[in-house]
This record gives structure tokens, C-alpha cells and sequence, in this order.
């Protein structure tokens, strides 16, 4: 699709995630050696003809990272949000339909499914049917949001520069006017907000091996975790079910059962 301006949203403090995001903001977190940000960017590159990326949390390690690959929202004092970060954009989104994406996520199988036939009249969603509590109703199912959207140019023109999400200040809106589209993602979608999906999602990537990341040493024993770069295992440990960070004399250990942020994150508020 052409004229298709895409974002990442990359502002979120991660605070399901913490500790991992007191070292490295939620984007920048690898899954199998990866960040979530240049997955992001590559995931955005099939589709839309020009990206940017929102940073607040750790912004300077987002600006150092994404350097000339795309446009820089910096948001500072606050962080605005998902609505509210694209009506800071809007100067450079100038009149261009909006394709966004949580750098969060982890998504096999691509953005085709969300992009196909859309006709840029109403926001559309990507989404998975769940058995449990979801985010809409869709086709007589409960479904969850998976994390990229569609938005249409006249939406999103209207967007106001201030804190707040799109589920509240728009989606919620146009669900109940029965204007809101959903496509199926049949694929893998997970949200890397805690420890325990955070690793699951680079379990998957991997295969179910173990992650170790470029420089990183292990001398113990691992089984099925994630070492980060430049992080060390001693000889006598055996890690189970963690994620390793840190350096070797200030090593971090999270356990997958960790959630140190107890609740559901809203559909597009984010943490």
C-alpha cells in the first residue's frame, strides 16, 4: 500500500518488564540476539514508505540505536502515550494514512493479513480470538489485540499532543459505532511485557534453545534461558527458566515467574 506512514511505539517505561528495563528500555530487550526494535522496522519496511519511532524511557539509548534508520519522536517531560504520540507526529505524518506497531511484540508471519485490501476508511486492528477476556468482540468472538493497527489519516489528523491512548480516545468510539475493522492473525503473537513472555518469545525464536548473546559467557549450566550480551553464568550456577543480564561483577537474574507489576495492560496504553 502506498502513502503509508508507519510508527513504532517505543515510549513505554516497561514496567512489567523491570528489572531487564532499568538497564535497556522494553524496545531495545533482544529476542534470540534481535532487539524488538529492528524486528519492528523491519516488519514496518515491507509496508510503509517512510517509519518513525517514539522513545521517552531510555530515549537516548533509542536515538543511539535507531540513528538514520528513521524519524526520532523524542517525549519528553512525559511520556504521551499511544493516541497521544501521534498527534505529536502529525506534523510528519502530514495527510499520510498510519500503519503502527508496539515494538513490543513479537509477530511471526508478517503484517500482510492487517494490510491486505484495507481501504483507509476505518481504523483496523490485528487480532487473535481468545476463550478468556479480550479487548473487543469481533464476529461473535472475544478477541485480543496483538499489538498493530491501522489508522486512517482524518482519525488521526484529529489526535491531540497530550497523554493518552487510543483505545480510550478513539478505538472505544468507533467500536461502539460499529465502524472498527479486525484482521485474523493466525500466526505467533506474543507480548514481550513480562519475564515470562519475554522469554518465551526468544524460546520460540530460537527453537526451545537457550539465548546467548554476543560476548556473553557461559561457564555453568543453562536450560532454557536467555544470557544477554556481555552478561556471565559461572561455573557453579545452573540457570532454569531465566534470563540473565547485567555484567559479570553486577550480574542480574529474573526468573520467568517474576512479574514484578501485577494487572493487564489496557489494549493501547501500554507500560
Amino acid at each position: 500500500m502506498s502513502d503509508l506512514a508507519g510508527v513504532v511505539l517505543a515510549a513505554g517505561a516497561g514496567t512489567r518488564l523491570r528489572p531487564l528495563t532499568t538497564l535497556r528500555p522494553k524496545a531495545l530487550c533482544p529476542v534470540d540476539n534481535v532487539p524488538l526494535l529492528d524486528r519492528a522496522l523491519d516488519g514496518l519496511a515491507r509496508h510503509a514508505d517512510r517509519v518513525a519511532v517514539n522513545a521517552h524511557h531510555k530515549a537516548e539509548q533509542i536515538v543511539a540505536h535507531v540513528r538514520g534508520r528513521a524519524h526520532l519522536s523524542v517525549e519528553e517531560p512525559v511520556a504521551l502515550g499511544t493516541a497521544g504520540a501521534l498527534g505529536h507526529l502529525r506534523g510528519w505524518i502530514d495527510g499520510s494514512n498510519v500503519l503502527v506497531l508496539n515494538a513490543d511484540t513479537y509477530l511471526t508471519g508478517g503484517l500482510d493479513p492487517l494490510v491486505a485490501d484495507w481501504n483507509g476508511q476505518h481504523c483496523r486492528l490485528l487480532v487473535v480470538a481468545v476463550d478468556g477476556p479480550g479487548d473487543f468482540n469481533a464476529a461473535g468472538r472475544r478477541v485480543r489485540y496483538v499489538g498493530a493497527c491501522l489508522l486512517p489519516w482524518r482519525l488521526v489528523s484529529a489526535l491531540a499532543p497530550d497523554p493518552s491512548g487510543l483505545y480510550e480516545v478513539l478505538w472505544r468510539r468507533e467500536a461502539d459505532a460499529g465502524r472498527l475493522e479486525f484482521a485474523w492473525h493466525t500466526a505467533t503473537a506474543i507480548d514481550c511485557g513480562t519475564p515470562a513472555d519475554y522469554l518465551r518469545a526468544n524460546l520460540h525464536a530460537s527453537g526451545g534453545r537457550s539465548v546467548v548473546g554476543a560476548g556473553a559467557v557461559v561457564d555453568g549450566t543453562i536450560e532454557r534461558c536467555v544470557v544477554w550480551p556481555g552478561s556471565y553464568v559461572g561455573k557453579r550456577e545452573r540457570l532454569t527458566d531465566c534470563i540473565r543480564a547485567g555484567s559479570r561483577t553486577e550480574p542480574m537474574t529474573v526468573r520467568a515467574d517474576e512479574h514484578h507489576v501485577t494487572g493487564r495492560r489496557s489494549p493501547a496504553r501500554g507500560r
